[in-house]
């Protein structure tokens, strides 16, 4: 099992999956209790959905489980929204606010930093890498972060999440000619709703590498996973779901391709 799987192309764009990994070494998925063991809190079928859209992409996804540890959480452990609800680099609970691991297994401080050399580092060494690769060669890169949540979950948030949350921390993280080409292809989608910069605002990865005044980008999209799947287990993909959802991120894609490609956001 490899820690991450990397996909090299020769596009400016970069799609980084760090929550699609179902893998859970053996003594750890022992310490999860029968709830941990589900492994519900997944972005199922990520890498699936992105598939084939955008030609010459380059994909960083991890293999390893958010519960292991959560590629997408500061290494530090500093939280991006402080006051509300989240999970921890290391999770104690699941989305829902129920504990997920078994009495007296829960992850020592002295552990939780082995998994972080052990898993968080290479993703991100991984992912550091090929944007730098992309920028060498297009004078700019474009992280496009994928992401994929239950559509209901009352702990982390109220009501329904809309089908496409976009995130750049209020415009921080890139060009906001790339947050206007995104916004006008998921907000005009029919049958879907959108929100930009509303509950999820770019979690820790979207933030630290979107570097704009260094020509490095970053946007986080977060889809309900109504848009695609079943949100229950065994959790099963949809394809006739999945067409109508995937003709949009197509479009996306694509137009910050040819926005990369056109040279106006290289400063």
């Amino acid at each position: 099992m490899n820690i991450v799987d990397v996909i090299q192309g020769d596009s400016p764009i970069v799609l980084g999956q760090p929550h699609g990994g179902t893998f859970v070494p053996d003594d750890i998925f022992a310490r999860l209790n029968a709830n941990g063991q589900n492994l519900a809190d997944t972005d199922w079928h990520i890498t699936q959905l992105y598939d084939g859209l955008l030609d010459g992409a380059t994909v960083v996804a991890s293999n390893i489980h958010r519960y292991v540890i959560d590629a997408n959480r500061d290494p530090t452990g500093v939280s991006l929204y402080p006051g509300q609800n989240t999970t921890t680099l290391v999770p104690l609970t699941d989305f829902d606010g129920q504990v997920i691991w078994r009495d007296g297994q829960t992850p020592t401080g002295e552990e939780i930093e082995s998994r972080r050399e052990a898993f968080h580092a290479p993703y991100h060494a991984a992912l550091a890498e090929e944007i730098a690769r992309v920028k060498a060669r297009h004078g700019v890169a474009i992280l496009y972060d994928c992401h994929s949540i239950r559509s209901d979950i009352p702990f982390l948030f109220e009501g329904q999440l809309p089908a496409f949350s976009i995130g750049t921390n209020v415009g921080a993280t890139c060009d906001d000619r790339i947050e206007t080409a995104v916004t006008e292809v998921a907000f005009a989608a029919d049958g879907f709703d959108a929100v930009s910069n509303g509950r999820f605002k770019g979690g820790w990865t979207t933030r630290h590498y979107g570097q704009p005044d260094r020509n490095e980008h970053a946007i986080q999209m977060e889809l309900a996973q109504r848009t695609y799947m079943r949100e229950a287990a065994p959790w099963t993909y949809l394809p006739e779901h999945a067409t109508a959802l995937r003709a949009h991120l197509k479009t996306i894609l694509q137009t910050l391709n040819d926005l990369a490609l056109s040279g106006v956001l290289t400063r």
